[in-house]
């Protein structure tokens, strides 16, 4: 496989926010443009720190007071699935084109299984070698 190089995959189309933006603001540019992260910068555009929906959770986790908010409330219900044999190629095009990062895995008679995402894809990724050249 040849070396492919991270500008050849990259985004270049950045949110920004700066450090004293609002949590419910930069949340809500996630929501508008569909994105797990926003890049916080300073004034001048230099790299503060990064803001994932991963650090949201911990917004949630460690709030007090505590909404009592059940899951049901902002849970996706129209979940699509894939199987066990289903190609990894396929499970990336339907991820890229729904955009997105974990997609549960089902069997008709044992229900779910497991889940695919997208860091299980990069680590297959990563493990990936080329053949050797034939001497």
């Amino acid at each position: 496989m040849e070396d492919i190089f991270v500008a050849r995959v990259m985004s270049s189309s950045l949110h920004t926010v700066t450090p004293d933006t609002l949590v419910e603001d930069a949340g809500q540019a996630m929501l508008d443009n569909e994105i797990g992260s926003v890049i916080v910068v300073d004034k001048d555009g230099g790299l503060e720190g990064i803001l994932t929906t991963t650090d949201f959770v911990n917004i949630v986790a460690q709030s007090h007071p505590k909404a009592e908010t059940t899951v049901s409330r902002y849970m996706t219900t129209d979940v699509v699935t894939v199987s066990a044999q289903d190609s990894i190629r396929d499970v990336a095009d339907l991820m890229i084109e729904h955009g997105f990062k974990h997609v549960p895995v089902v069997d008709e008679t044992e229900g779910v299984i497991g889940i695919v995402t997208t860091t299980d894809l990069a680590s297959y990724l990563s493990r990936l070698q080329s053949p050797s050249p034939e001497s």
